[in-house]
């Protein structure tokens, strides 16, 4: 998904190389396991662990998510779905 930049994910300068604009998003079935792994080995999270409801096609699609830095820099959103409402 490309996305106008809007500043809230923005962890440093938008310098080249432009790697520090990018977010990856990896859904997997539970993000319980992740957060669980992060919280034993003390990384912290880049933004909490929330439910946010996307509007596509007339109908909302949900996802539990939340936002890892790696030693990189580079931003991971782990989501998973919570289905239509």
């Amino acid at each position: 998904m490309l996305r106008q930049h809007s500043g809230h994910w923005q962890t440093g300068a938008l310098e080249r190389p432009l790697g520090r604009g990018i977010n990856f998003q990896i859904f997997v079935g539970s993000v319980a396991p992740l957060l669980d792994a992060l919280e034993k080995a003390q990384w912290p999270l880049f933004r909490e662990c929330h439910d946010a409801w996307y509007r596509i096609a007339g109908e909302e699609r949900g996802n539990r998510q939340f936002l890892v830095q790696d030693p990189d820099g580079y931003l991971l959103r782990f989501a998973q779905d919570l289905g239509k409402r």
